[in-house]
């Protein structure tokens, strides 16, 4: 006979559990107007800068510390913080910008023991 509950299929749930960690830092080199723009970036500010920087923090709320890291290491302009999803977006010359994530992800790994990625770049 059958089991009662041999037909019944298996249920999986999937759960973000945060860790300490940055799982993006991109720097877009070069980007086109059409992206800050639909980033929401004013491009007759930041396009003169010439990189954008992104980064994905969790636990999010770790985006503000990250910009005020960010600020205070290169002469970037913050272009988002979202505390709720962790994502932080910079906007400076190339060289800059690459300063202030690197200088994020020395922090945050160093200072708070948080695992982080390598630089990306387009």
């Amino acid at each position: 006979m059958d089991s009662p509950h041999e037909h019944i299929p298996e249920r999986i749930v999937q759960e973000l559990v945060p860790g300490k960690e940055i799982t993006i830092a991109h720097l877009i080199a070069s980007p086109d107007v059409t992206l800050y723009e639909k980033l929401g970036l004013d491009p007759r500010i930041e396009y003169s800068k010439s990189a954008i920087g992104v980064l994905t923090i969790s636990p999010a709320e770790t985006a503000i510390i990250a910009g005020d890291i960010a600020i205070k290491a290169a002469g970037i302009e913050l272009g988002f913080v979202d505390r709720f999803s962790g994502t932080l977006i910079v906007t400076g010359t190339i060289s800059e910008t690459e300063a202030a994530i690197r200088a994020v992800l020395d922090y945050v790994k160093n200072k708070m023991g948080f695992s982080v990625c390598e630089i990306t770049r387009t």
